[in-house]
C-alpha cells in the first residue's frame, strides 16, 4: 500500500459531540444509549444525539435539509475539521480533493414524514419534498463537498453497515490511482422508523441497552452518528498525522442477505488481507475494535473469525455498548475511537457484560485496560456480506 495517513478527524455520536467528549467517554465508561422514544417507536434504547432538530442547515444549502445532513453538518463543524480542510485545498485545490461517504438510510425520516402528510386521495407527495437532495443516497458526499467548497469526485457507499469502512478503500483506490491527492472519508447514518421498525421486525433489538459479546446479549441498540477524516499520501504536507492508514481489507462471502456466515469467511479473509497489505503479522495487532452488534449470530461468527486469524492473544472488544449500532456511520466512528486508543493507550473494555459467553475463545476485554497498541484492527460486517477491516497505525 502507498502510506496514507490521517491528518484531521472528528466525530459525532451519544457519547460526544467531537474528540475531547469522545474520549472522556471512553475512559470513564459513560454510555450514550438511553430507552428509544424516536418515531412512536419505544422498543429497546438507542444512542439517540441531542439537538439535530434546533441545528440549522446554512440557508444556501437548505435544499438539503434533512436530519441526515444536519448531522453531517454538525460533525463538520467540530475539532477545526472544516479548517483543517481549507488548509487542505489550499495547498492541493479544490478540485483534487475527492468526498467519499457511506451511509445505509440517508434522509429517509424525510420521505417518512412527507409519506405521513401525502394526499389520500390521489397519493401525491408534499410539494416541498425533495427526495434527490434528502433521502437520495448521493445527497450526502453532495452536500459534504458544498459546504466544504471542494470540487472534486465524489462517491456514496451503502454497504450496509460496512459503510464507512468500505470508505476507505475506495479513497485509497482513487488516491493511488492519481485521481486525487486527498480525500475526506466519512459517513453519516441517523435514526428512522424503518430502521428502528425493521431491526424490531428481524429480532435483532435487544430489550435493554446492548451488551456485546455477553453470554447472555439479546440484540442491538440502534444509534446514530456521523464522522469524517481528511485522508492524503505520507509526507506531502508538513503536517503531523493523527495516524496512519496502514492496511485494508473486504470481501464479499454473499452467505445470507441478513445473517453472517456462522464460519466466518468472508471476515477471515477481510481480516487477513489487510495484515497482509499493512505488511504486518497477527502479533503485531495490539487490539481489535470488534464489529460486535450485541447479536447472537454476528457475535459468534465475529469471534470464530478472530480466533481464526489472532488465536486467543489479541485483546478485543465491542464499543458499541457506548455508541450503539451506528449503521453506515459505526466504521468511521469506530476508525475515529481507535485513533484516540492508539493516542491514550487504553483499550475501551466491552460495556455492560456479566459474564462473557463461555463458548467464544478469542480475547474479550471487559474492563478498560492500559496497553499501548502500536497497531489497531478495526471490523465492520454488513448486511449482504459485506466484509471490512482496517488496520490503523499510531502517528
Amino acid at each position: 500500500m502507498i502510506p496514507l495517513v490521517v491528518t484531521a478527524g472528528t466525530a459525532l455520536s451519544a457519547i460526544g459531540a467531537g474528540l475531547a467528549e469522545t474520549r472522556t467517554s471512553l475512559l470513564a465508561r459513560r454510555s450514550g444509549l438511553a430507552p428509544c422514544g424516536f418515531a412512536g417507536v419505544t422498543l429497546g434504547y438507542t444512542g439517540r444525539i441531542s439537538g439535530i432538530e434546533q441545528h440549522s442547515i446554512p440557508d444556501p444549502l437548505s435544499i438539503y435539509d434533512c436530519r441526515n445532513n444536519r448531522l453531517a453538518d454538525m460533525a463538520l463543524r467540530q475539532d477545526g475539521f472544516t479548517e483543517a480542510v481549507a488548509q487542505a485545498q489550499a495547498f492541493y485545490g479544490p478540485s483534487r480533493i475527492a468526498v467519499v461517504t457511506g451511509t445505509s438510510t440517508s434522509g429517509i425520516l424525510t420521505s417518512e414524514e412527507a409519506y405521513a402528510r401525502r394526499d389520500i386521495s390521489t397519493g401525491m407527495m408534499p410539494s416541498d419534498f425533495n427526495e434527490e437532495h434528502t433521502q437520495d443516497l448521493f445527497s450526502l458526499p453532495r452536500y459534504v463537498s458544498s459546504i466544504l467548497g471542494l470540487s472534486g469526485p465524489l462517491l456514496t457507499v451503502s454497504n450496509a453497515c460496512a459503510s464507512s469502512s468500505r470508505a476507505f478503500i475506495d479513497a485509497w483506490h482513487w488516491i493511488a490511482s492519481g485521481v486525487c491527492d486527498a480525500a475526506v472519508v466519512g459517513g453519516s447514518d441517523s435514526l428512522c422508523g424503518m430502521t428502528l421498525r425493521g431491526f424490531s421486525a428481524l429480532s435483532l433489538v435487544s430489550p435493554g441497552p446492548t451488551r456485546p459479546c455477553d453470554a447472555e446479549r439479546d440484540g442491538i441498540s440502534v444509534g446514530e452518528g456521523a464522522g469524517f477524516v481528511l485522508l492524503e499520501r505520507a509526507g506531502v504536507r508538513a503536517i503531523p498525522p493523527m495516524a496512519r492508514i496502514l492496511g485494508l481489507g473486504a470481501a464479499s462471502d454473499g452467505y445470507h442477505m441478513s445473517s453472517p456466515d456462522p464460519a466466518g469467511r468472508g471476515a477471515i479473509a477481510a481480516m487477513r488481507q489487510a495484515l497482509d497489505r499493512a505488511g504486518l503479522r497477527p502479533d503485531d495487532i495490539g487490539y481489535i475494535n470488534l464489529h460486535g452488534t450485541g447479536s447472537i449470530a454476528n457475535d459468534a461468527m465475529e469471534d470464530t473469525a478472530v480466533f481464526s486469524v489472532f488465536g486467543d492473544r489479541t485483546p478485543c472488544s465491542s464499543t458499541k455498548g457506548w455508541t450503539g449500532h451506528t449503521l453506515g456511520a459505526s466504521g468511521i466512528i469506530e476508525v475515529i475511537i481507535s485513533i484516540q486508543t492508539l493516542e491514550t493507550g487504553i483499550i475501551p473494555g466491552c460495556l455492560g457484560i456479566t459474564a462473557v459467553d463461555p463458548t467464544f475463545r478469542s480475547h474479550i476485554v471487559t474492563t478498560n485496560e492500559k496497553t499501548e497498541p502500536r497497531a489497531i484492527l478495526s471490523n465492520a460486517f454488513g448486511f449482504g456480506g459485506t466484509n471490512c477491516s482496517l488496520v490503523i497505525g499510531a502517528a
